[in-house]
């Protein structure tokens, strides 16, 4: 029996596609925590938060997430066989992700009013949702490519 027949692979554009999808959606999830957040808010409360958490979400975009964007799609863009549809990130980028997702679930349960927490969450939210936007940018080149 071949177990390569039962072994999930799929090929690059898919897993890029994976990447903006779960990036993208994890920002969207972000956002919407902080949104409702926000709800209970004056506007001038929530005018000064958002803005906050914008003026947040721009360096860590540009500094931080767009370069881990850039080196997850320059493995991904190299490869020429299909992959486990799990290879859309790195095996140590798991244990990252389990740690953030860890402090996420603290901090939302910490004493830390939710107002001041929505600039952190409108932050990473936005960022990872501006930074996954540049695998959708991939996903649409090589699907152009395979149509040429």
């Amino acid at each position: 029996m071949d177990i390569n027949k039962f072994t999930l692979s799929v090929n690059k554009s898919v897993l890029v596609l994976m990447a903006g999808l779960m990036w993208c959606g994890v920002g969207v999830l972000l956002v919407s925590y902080a949104v409702s957040w926000l709800s209970s808010c004056n506007i001038r409360e929530q005018f000064f938060f958002y803005t906050a958490g914008f003026l947040a979400a721009m360096p860590i975009h540009h500094f931080g997430f767009l370069k881990i964007a850039d080196k997850n799609l320059d493995r991904i863009l190299i490869l020429t066989e299909k992959k486990s549809p799990f290879y859309f990130m790195k095996p140590k980028s798991y244990l990252i992700v389990l740690i953030m997702v860890s402090m996420g679930i603290a901090l939302r349960h910490s004493s830390i009013p939710k107002p001041y927490l929505s600039i952190l969450y409108n932050g990473i939210g936005l960022a990872l949702f501006l930074s996954g936007i540049r695998y959708f940018r991939f996903f649409f080149k090589l699907l152009l490519e395979k149509r040429s």
